[in-house]
């Protein structure tokens, strides 16, 4: 019988080979010239995978195409094969900074004109540099393509006419703000360089950061960076992914003639890959601006998709990849460390395994003793084993995040790229569902014994600034200086152009067809007899199940004496039960491949489930657990209550966290609402656990609550499954009042916090505004605020950072709830420049308010807000968000209509007096968090626009 099954499963195969081979040579009869088919893969085998076809362009450009029709838009993404990997010693972070530079026009394309045309068609763009590549990504709607078409092929083939000496200033002063932003000014923000630097050999291509080495930036000229450009943005070095409401017949013609005619670059070949070893431990030290000590340790070991990547993921996760891991048992459970965990980040052609602890406050004299106890949990391992439990749950969330990974367009298309850029097979879903389901045991403890046992690493201390008596070891690695020379000498002669030959009038925008016709999510409701509130929707794009259950309970109904009790509240409802522990429900979710997660904001304690639908019975029988029968356990509030404090501390040595918490005090005076939802060191300190439980008998019941769900079930299946359990919860609290005090800032005021010797000052330039609403005057106050600080094009954004080079990203905008609200303008400045920037804002909110917007300005923001419709309701996360609003709000089902209807209607007129009424510059107040002695000569100066310095303390 096996025989006979197998021939006549052969012979269907071949049968089935024949037909697509037909079908195959028909469609490359009628692709446009200059364009072949590689291979269609549009009828996958595989229960798991994404569809697609891949095409080739004579110049050598990879083309993939996905079909899905299920929403009414498309996302592109060009992926060039190129990032920090390919620089030279001396010339790092050039990969970066032109993904700066591709977004600053192009021959036929206005500087800031690609962001001004994808906002215009109501779509959202990017791009993102690493390692190993760099991509530039749009999702519009699907009317919109062509125009991302004319937009990716003109910076491809018709940029470095529009590079400019004056552009590359100032962008790089904008990677300077980027760095000082997420880097210098970040604590920790240094560690991956510095532990890069010694993990690699001098001079191979990962030892220097992505963002690059300024001295590099700075030595550098406009003729280097398009030399770089030349060498590496050829479309033979390039993919471009499209998927979305499209078919592949119909936009290759576009393709071909908005590509086919860019010259192919130089030849690329793959990097080669030789494995990092070192031969022994390297211990190095910084001191930073941090509140805890850590200690990082990373062994070399393969590189992605390499045979033994598998095995060492899942090491990785036994080790210390969540509540089960051995790392958190042994530190963290212990209250030895506050965090402990490992991972195994591959790239392209190097891995690292890597562990890292930050002990607990008094729990160690140095970091030596943390570098002992993560060694003796790898010794513990070794004794240990794996187990089937092990492999088994990896396995359940590797399914599980396939398939949640299908959700969105962007996904499946990022995916896509990202495999055909590295590996040439665009889809390989399957293929690493069935890598990670063949790793044995055996495999696991083997790779633990060839890169970690008695092998040497990286051990970085990072300690308090003050405190090198905490370092593990003292430095015996020093790496190489090196003399690059002075500015460089590159001339314009020495670039070799590719000029694009070809008819097309590439000076005009192609226009969008008609606008699609966008679906809402059909929604059903049901109320449930414990009082809770159901809103759910059928979505069958994945076989999966979202929900999310908030329940009013939050910061409002905290005293400042207890503030920061829900947040303490939902992390123990994240341990155990009284039935299972933290680490025996862990695993059983995990097995499931399900996710159970609680926060709590300023209105809600909310619940969020995950779940593949043919799991949901067991997912809920778990959540039931948890809301029925917490465990409270004193140990795990103990060891929670901690981390709160340790994790406030942390949070005081961040910047914008103290700019956020002055604005709070300020703008709320005693209020609540002045408090951070985390609590105080004070008040964190003195909660008990039977303030906990007292705090939940009161206020965590199911009346009043709401549940919105998104799933392939229909609403038949998911009652079924939902009432019998949730019914089981009972009670009901009382309605919360809120009453929300004036401000107590003084306006004209500029109240200055000091960060000694930071890089950056924050600016929050501020004022009380409107409580939030879908179609009032909030709603249309956001339309006003749309150009002047909404957008990426918006005059704030393009006068700080675009014209002065400011900042990496300044913004304004209205944020409120249902009680108050804020209207504030925001960035994070070189600390050099700080009055200019307040000076600045200052310059473009009045003029705003007393000019307005213009009718240009105008048709932009109404084309902005109108189309962007199709791209607000496609994934389920994005359909709860949607959702939570309408039940929250009890919005009418047309409110959509409604607001598109404001849109369209909104006249000039009222956009300016909603300005006039809401953007006195004489009614806001300033913070300022940067370091005092430098920047408070600079602020006194602002007396001529009406502002008093005052220092202000927490």
């Amino acid at each position: 019988m096996k025989t006979f099954a197998l021939s006549l499963l052969s012979l269907s195969l071949l049968l089935a080979g024949c037909q697509q081979a037909t079908n195959t040579a028909t469609e490359a009869a009628a692709l446009p010239a200059g364009v072949s088919l590689v291979k269609d893969a549009s009828k996958p085998v595989a229960a798991v995978a994404i569809p697609y076809k891949k095409y080739r362009l004579s110049n050598g450009l990879t083309v993939i195409v996905h079909e899905d029709a299920s929403d009414p838009l498309v996302h592109v993404d060009v992926t060039y094969h190129v990032g920090s990997a390919r620089e030279e010693p001396g010339k790092s972070g050039f990969a970066h900074f032109f993904e700066h530079m591709m977004f600053q026009g192009s021959e036929h394309v206005a500087d800031e004109q690609h962001f001004q045309i994808i906002t215009e068609a109501g779509g959202e763009m990017n791009g993102s540099t690493n390692t190993d590549r760099t991509n530039y990504y749009q999702t519009v709607p699907v009317n919109q393509l062509e125009k991302v078409l004319w937009l990716e092929s003109d910076r491809m083939g018709f940029l470095l006419n529009a590079v400019t000496e004056k552009k590359f200033e100032v962008q790089r002063e904008t990677v300077k703000n980027e760095r000082g932003q997420s880097v210098d000014n970040r604590p920790y923000g240094r560690l991956s360089e510095r532990v890069d630097q010694a993990f690699y050999p001098d001079g191979h291509p990962y030892s220097w950061p992505v963002i690059g080495h300024m001295a590099d930036l700075n030595r550098a000229n406009v003729n280097d960076v398009k030399a770089f450009f030349l060498r590496w943005y050829g479309p033979n070095n390039a993919t471009l992914t499209i998927g979305g409401a499209v078919k592949a017949e119909q936009i290759l013609p576009l393709v071909q003639q908005y590509f086919g005619a860019i010259p192919q670059g130089p030849e690329v070949t793959p990097a080669a890959k030789p494995l990092v070893t070192l031969t022994q431990d390297r211990y190095i030290s910084m001191e930073d601006n941090v509140h805890l000590p850590l200690l990082y340790m990373a062994f070399p070991t393969v590189y992605v998709r390499h045979a033994d990547e598998a095995p060492l993921d899942i090491l990785a996760e036994i080790l210390g990849g969540g509540n089960n891991s051995l790392l958190y048992k042994n530190l963290v459970k212990t209250q030895k460390a506050v965090q402990a965990q490992s991972g195994h980040g591959c790239q392209e052609l190097a891995c690292e395994f890597t562990l890292l602890a930050l002990p607990a406050p008094g729990a160690v004299k140095s970091l030596a003793e943390t570098e002992q106890q993560i060694r003796q949990s790898l010794a513990e391992f070794e004794q240990r084993g794996v187990t089937d439990d092990d492999l088994n749950k990896v396995k359940a969330k590797m399914e599980a995040a396939s398939i949640f990974g299908l959700q969105s367009v962007e996904g499946k298309v990022s995916q896509l790229a990202l495999n055909e850029t590295f590996f040439g097979e665009p889809d390989l879903t399957a293929a690493d569902l069935a890598r990670y389901q063949s790793v044995s045991k055996a495999d696991v403890e083997r790779v633990y014994q060839q890169y970690l046992k008695g092998k040497a690493a990286v051990i970085m201390s990072v300690v308090p600034k003050g405190q090198r008596q905490l370092i593990a070891k003292a430095d015996n690695f020093t790496p190489v200086q090196h003399d690059f020379g002075g500015p460089s000498t590159t001339k314009a002669e020495d670039l070799q152009l590719r000029p694009v030959k070809d008819n097309l009038d590439r000076s005009k925008i192609p226009q969008a067809g008609a606008n699609p016709a966008i679906e809402l999510p059909t929604t059903w409701q049901q109320s449930l007899s414990n009082g809770i509130r159901v809103l759910g929707a059928q979505s069958q794009e994945t076989p999966t199940t979202s929900l999310l259950l908030r329940i009013p309970l939050g910061l409002y109904d905290e005293t400042p004496a207890q503030v920061g009790i829900s947040q303490l509240l939902a992390a123990l409802l994240d341990e155990g039960t009284l039935l299972k522990s933290t680490e025996q429900m862990s695993l059983a979710l995990e097995k499931l491949g399900s996710s159970i997660s609680f926060s709590a904001g300023d209105e809600y304690l909310e619940v969020s489930v995950q779940s593949l639908s043919k799991n949901l019975p067991q997912t809920l029988e778990l959540l039931m657990e948890k809301l029925l029968l917490p465990g409270f356990n004193p140990q795990d509030f103990e060891r929670l209550r901690q981390q709160t404090l340790q994790g406030i501390q942390h949070a005081e040595k961040d910047a914008g966290f103290m700019a956020s918490h002055a604005v709070q005090q300020l703008m709320y005076g005693d209020h609540i609402s002045a408090y951070p939802n985390q609590g105080t060191l004070q008040s964190v300190s003195t909660l008990t656990l039977a303030d906990v439980k007292a705090y939940a008998r009161r206020l965590f019941k199911p009346g009043r609550a709401e549940l919105i769900l998104v799933s392939d079930l229909p609403q038949t299946q998911v009652l079924a499954e939902l009432q019998p359990r949730l019914q089981r919860w009972q009670g009901d609290a009382a309605e919360r009042q809120v009453q929300i005090p004036d401000a107590i800032a003084k306006a004209g005021t500029i109240y200055l916090i000091d960060k000694p010797d930071a890089p950056q000052s924050e600016i929050r330039i501020v004022k009380r505004s409107l409580s939030r609403d879908f179609t009032g005057e909030y709603f249309r106050a956001g339309l006003m605020n749309f150009v002047l600080g909404g957008n990426f094009n918006s005059r704030i954004n393009l006068n700080l950072r675009e014209d002065k080079g400011y900042t990496y990203g300044a913004r304004s905008g209205f944020s409120a709830d249902r009680y108050a609200g804020l209207y504030s303008a925001s960035a994070a400045v070189r600390a050099d420049v700080t009055a200019a920037s307040i000076a600045e804002f200052y310059k473009e909110i009045s003029r705003y308010q007393q000019q307005g917007m213009t009718p240009q300005e105008l048709e932009f923001m109404r084309k902005a807000i109108n189309q962007s419709d199709a791209l607000a309701y496609e994934t389920p996360g994005a359909k709860l968000g949607f959702m939570a609003a309408i039940l929250q709000y009890q919005l009418a089902a047309d409110f959509t209509q409604q607001r598109n209807q404001i849109v369209r209607d909104i006249t000039l007129d009222e956009l300016n007096q909603l300005a006039k009424r809401h953007l006195d510059p004489a009614s806001f107040s300033v913070v300022v968090v940067g370091p005092a002695k430098e920047i408070r000569p600079q602020l006194d100066q602002l007396e001529t626009l009406g502002l008093k310095v005052q220092d202000y303390k927490f």
